[in-house]
């Protein structure tokens, strides 16, 4: 895919007198580190976590700070180079580009809190990292200027490399109203990370648990689910910029889906070079000459470049979305279902790759064998679900009402 829609991006002009990367100085970087992750993947997948000096070379390339607030030395980036710096990373090892991006989202996600919880975690350094656990599992207890939390959460991708964690709860309703899902931050000292992250793909992106027990959380550092749904949000006055008026599911759900389409395209690129000259054991035939193999490569391409396209479309209707401040439901539906539909659609093409692919597809290590894994895994989040989504936009094109805050 061009990134045409980088030059959106290049609005952005720093407030500060400093000089930000240009766009496709980022995606470069992005791009000159696949060869060094492909050769990392091996080593991460044994550790099952993205070795630190991979963090580390994605923090020195500015990568965390794209969509980070300028106020906390952010470069208030399109959405559109996020991703890209996402994709590509991901035909180098899938596992590292799935820890930048959910990371990363972070850094977007704190400018929609109270201003006091950003300082709280960059007044002393801007690099610091946030992971996140947002499933409701948390027990919320109110007190005097804030709450007592406590719980397990499961799937804190990145964890070991960060010093926060958002994590999800159910506030207890007033006056017998129903719960509500609101997002706990929490420091490091507060939560311990217990080592559960043994799973048959996404193998290094460290998703393991997170517990606290009896943690007290100030209200600042607290923020309402519906509140980022309605775009009314405690921080968007201090961070005005049209980037944190994009809906908060609408960023996040992509960065689950976009690093399957990197890894499905190194996968059809090794998959071509591999049948190219590849021969039937028994017939001694070319393989690269079978019109079912010459199909299902084009079939992959097709879905592959589908996908590309209707990313790149997507994200710059938010970046004119957000400028505009207009964000119909019924169109926010339609959006939030191509995101969660990507990975399905990835799924039935690196099926495609892995049929076609021998017995020797069978063996650890074998690429396509891991973008197989990598890719189901991805579709297993359940953002990537895209059936929920779908019911949703069929409903509401017959007239019923949006029961999604997820969009």
């Amino acid at each position: 895919m061009e990134t045409a829609e980088i030059a959106i991006a290049n609005r952005i002009v720093p407030s500060n007198g400093d000089t930000f990367p240009k766009p496709e100085d980022l995606i470069a970087r992005a791009r000159a580190m696949v060869p060094v992750l492909r050769e990392r993947e091996a080593e991460a997948i044994a550790a099952r976590q993205v070795p630190e000096e991979t963090i580390r070379a994605f923090i020195d390339a500015g990568f965390f700070k794209v969509l980070q607030p300028r106020r906390h030395g952010g470069y208030e980036m399109s959405p559109a180079v996020y991703c890209e710096i996402a994709r590509t990373l991901a035909e180098g090892c899938m596992s590292s580009a799935w820890v930048y991006g959910v990371v990363a989202v972070h850094n977007w996600q704190l400018a929609l809190f109270d201003p006091q919880a950003a300082e709280d975690v960059w007044a002393e350094d801007d690099s610091v990292l946030v992971s996140s656990s947002y499933m409701p599992m948390g027990k919320v207890t109110k007190v005097e200027g804030g709450y007592r939390l406590n719980g397990r959460w499961a799937f804190s991708s990145g964890s070991a490399h960060c010093d926060w964690v958002i994590l999800g709860a159910n506030m207890p309703a007033e006056e017998g109203g129903a719960p509500e899902p609101f997002n706990f931050l929490v420091p490091r000292a507060d939560y311990e990370i217990v080592d559960t992250w043994h799973t048959m793909g996404l193998c290094a992106t460290g998703s393991n648990d997170i517990v606290i027990e009896d943690a007290f959380v100030p209200a600042h550092r607290v923020i309402r689910e519906l509140d980022m749904f309605r775009l009314d949000c405690p921080g968007m006055a201090a961070n005005p910029g049209a980037l944190y008026r994009i809906p908060f599911a609408q960023l996040f759900n992509r960065t689950v889906s976009t690093t399957s389409l990197g890894s499905l395209r190194h996968a059809l690129q090794t998959f071509i070079k591999a049948t190219k000259e590849k021969r039937a054991t028994y017939t001694g035939a070319r393989l690269a000459a079978d019109t079912t193999i010459q199909e299902a490569v084009a079939e992959v391409k097709v879905i592959l470049n589908d996908l590309e396209l209707r990313l790149s479309s997507d994200l710059a209707e938010l970046d004119r979305r957000a400028e505009a401040n207009d964000w119909p439901i019924e169109r926010r539906a339609e959006l939030g279902h191509h995101t969660t539909s990507m990975v399905n659609s990835c799924v039935r093409a690196i099926d495609l790759l892995m049929l076609f692919s021998g017995g020797k597809a069978i063996y650890l290590g074998n690429p396509i064998q891991r973008a197989f894994l990598d890719i189901h895994c991805a579709r297993a989040h359940v953002a990537n679900n895209p059936f929920p989504y779908a019911r949703n936009v069929g409903a509401m094109a017959f007239g019923f009402d949006n029961d999604c805050l997820d969009l």
